[in-house]
């Protein structure tokens, strides 16, 4: 898998070969030496080897470290923050809906886990079991989490009785646990991850479906309002849903380097399965007994993953300002005979004026680094704006503004700052999206035939294609374009379909088609 399959990156956490220790003041008693080396950048360019380029961007932008045990990863402030600012959104949209938050133990008994037969045979090869306590092995194994259903269900049965009882609408952010062996990929595809589960239940599949969508829309806002990626809303082929659900609904994103798709989170109809299978079971307002209906719905670190992959370029990390941890470093540039402390002052007083109006600024007063370090040290780390402050600057009361996703440069006046800064940050914020989007439908291409279809495959196309809705065609599809870069497969048949007149064919199976779904490789 070309984005996938990610060694660790051959500096592997190590800095960029400039980042180099303060330099001590020697026995001459000569000045600090200070570093000019801009060797920070990566060695790898994102249009010739995605991968390694991918894992070095992560690890050089201070995003993770790499962990002694495979396919783990620290996630470090930088990438917290990120992670903090789509949480605090959702958590507050989600309350709107009257969804409350909760938390349920990490363990699942082996009893529980199997009861949904579907469900943990789509699951099985990724759990990992405790089977030790301390010297002692288990009488039971205890399964870790990789996800909540079966933790959770017992209990619903439990706490809904009648009518009155319903909607039940739990949250929880937590970590699970899938032992991936294919391809570890820091965000991607990691043993451990941390995410929000919702899982919610009702007396009618009406409320439910409505629910499904609703939480969606959710997952498009996250997407395309806050990390600038535009995404494709659909449902999923049966052969793709969620094991042991009623139906799935995702948001699909694509990166154009590799020509795949990412699922980029879910929002799952579990109709009445579980319900049969945990005994939910209800007293309706005529006195009868009837069955939830259930949902569940999930995002995790995977999003700060696909947010990489689409804005980052070969300087390093590109970040969206609304997710930013730092939206605007401030750096002086101070030359021979300057004056320095001036300059240092107006740097901390711009830091202050932009975070008294609610923006992320910070200054960088490090005295051993050069300016030109310190650009490409920020560059990497994906800053949204940065603001030199030289002599020139101070004399003139205004400041040099460069933008990290364009590169633009403009002179601010100091009387204008906080208003200029703050349309700036919108504009990257959009253009950013824009960006994303040129890219993302370049690559979208429409096809009626196999040949087609097999052309725009070897061009790294996210392929529209009509379709007979049948899951053996698809099973069909998989195996026939098997190959060294991992087999296509449906990722979605979007809501927005296109017209399809009467007579169309479907490309793989030469029946009546039914809709049109989108095909390509995927992560």
């Amino acid at each position: 898998m070309a984005g996938g399959q990610t060694k660790k990156a051959g500096g592997e956490g190590k800095k960029g070969g400039g980042e180099t220790k303060k330099g001590n003041a020697n026995a001459g008693g000569k000045k600090k030496e200070v570093k000019k080396e801009t060797g920070l950048g990566l060695s790898y360019k994102k249009d010739e080897n995605f991968g390694e380029w991918y894992s070095e961007v992560v690890v050089h932008g201070e995003m993770i470290e790499y962990y002694d045990i495979s396919g783990c990863y620290i996630l470090r402030p930088w990438t917290m923050s990120i992670w903090e600012a789509m949480q605090e959104f959702f958590d507050a949209e989600i309350k709107k809906l009257k969804i409350k938050n909760c938390y349920f133990p990490l363990f699942v008994s082996p009893t529980v886990l199997q009861k949904e037969k579907e469900h943990v045979e789509g699951f099985a090869p990724e759990v990992a079991w405790v089977t030790k306590s301390g010297q002692s092995d288990l009488e039971v194994p205890i399964a870790i989490r990789p996800t909540s259903e079966t933790v959770m269900y017992p209990y619903y049965s439990k706490w809904i009785r009648g009518h009155r009882d319903l909607p039940l609408k739990l949250n929880q952010w937590c970590n699970v646990v899938r032992w991936e062996f294919s391809n570890p990929t820091p965000f991607i595809r990691s043993r451990e991850f941390l995410w929000q589960e919702g899982h919610t239940a009702f007396a009618t599949k009406a409320e439910a479906d409505e629910e499904v969508l609703d939480i969606l829309e959710l997952y498009r806002r996250v997407y395309e309002e806050y990390l600038a990626i535009p995404v494709i809303k659909g449902k999923k082929s049966e052969l793709e849903k969620f094991a042991g659900g009623l139906y799935t609904t995702s948001v699909e994103a694509f990166i154009p380097n590799t020509g795949r798709g990412i699922q980029g989170a879910t929002s799952h109809c579990l109709g009445q399965n579980f319900a049969k299978m945990f005994e939910i079971n209800f007293e309706d307002e005529k006195g009868e007994k009837a069955m939830v209906w259930q949902n569940s719905w999930a995002y995790s670190t995977r999003t700060i993953g696909v947010m990489v992959m689409v804005h980052g370029d070969d300087k390093g990390l590109v970040l969206p300002p609304k997710v930013a941890a730092v939206q605007v470093i401030v750096i002086p540039v101070p030359f021979k005979d300057a004056d320095t402390q001036g300059i240092f002052d107006a740097c901390t007083s711009t830091v202050n004026t932009l975070t008294e109006a609610g923006i992320h600024a910070e200054a960088d007063l490090r005295d051993n680094y050069s300016p030109g370090w310190k650009y490409s040290h920020w560059e990497l780390k994906g800053v949204p704006l940065r603001i030199e402050i030289g002599p020139r600057d101070l004399a003139n009361s205004q400041v040099r503004v460069v933008r990290r996703d364009n590169s633009a440069k403009v002179d601010i006046p100091m009387a204008s700052l906080v208003e200029q800064v703050k349309d700036l940050l919108v504009t990257i914020q959009k253009s950013l999206y824009d960006v994303a989007t040129q890219k993302r439908d370049a690559c979208i291409q429409k096809v009626t035939t196999w040949d087609e279809f097999i052309e725009a495959l070897g061009q790294k196309k996210l392929i529209l294609a009509p379709w007979c809705d049948e899951e053996e065609v698809e099973k069909d599809v998989k195996a026939r374009t098997k190959g060294e870069m991992g087999a296509c497969k449906t990722l979605c048949t979007p809501f927005e379909q296109p017209d399809l007149p009467e007579g169309t064919l479907c490309f793989a199976s030469g029946k009546p088609a039914k809709k049109w779904s989108y095909w390509g490789r995927s992560y």
